[in-house]
């Protein structure tokens, strides 16, 4: 098995969108007030901390989107329905039962696996349509 060729613009277009999706997500108007009150973590012990939280998420942003790529390749899903079915396939298979499980363990509330699971949900699916239509 070999590596396939990486159209990074389609790389770059999947990460940023990762971070717009993100700031939006975890914003005042949507889930941020009820994920700090789940997690048990202050806003300002959050905010002091995430400039090294956002470097973390971009290098798995980029670890995601070129896995990912190489995924939908390597798998034959060059067209966006297939595009999409393996992404989700992806998603249900390692990211949601992974929270799911730290979440069980850590005796948090289903809707802060809602939260979470549905950010990345939503970001892999755009990373998925990006990758899978800019070829």
């Amino acid at each position: 098995m070999e590596f396939v060729a990486i159209n990074w613009w389609a790389i770059l277009a999947a990460v940023v969108s990762s971070f717009i999706v993100g700031g939006v997500w975890y914003s005042p108007a949507l889930f941020i007030n009820q994920w700090l009150e789940m997690a048990g973590v202050e806003k300002a012990k959050f905010n002091s901390r995430l400039p090294r939280a956002l470097i973390g998420d971009l290098i798995a942003s980029i670890a995601m989107a070129l896995i990912l790529n190489q995924v939908l390749v390597l798998s034959g899903a060059v067209e966006f329905p297939n595009g999409l079915l393996v992404t989700f396939l992806l998603w249900l298979g390692f990211v949601a039962s992974v929270l799911l499980s730290s979440v069980t363990y850590e005796q948090k509330p289903v809707r802060y696996f809602a939260i979470n699971a549905g950010y990345r949900l939503v970001v892999m699916m755009i990373m998925g349509t990006v990758l899978t239509l800019w070829r």
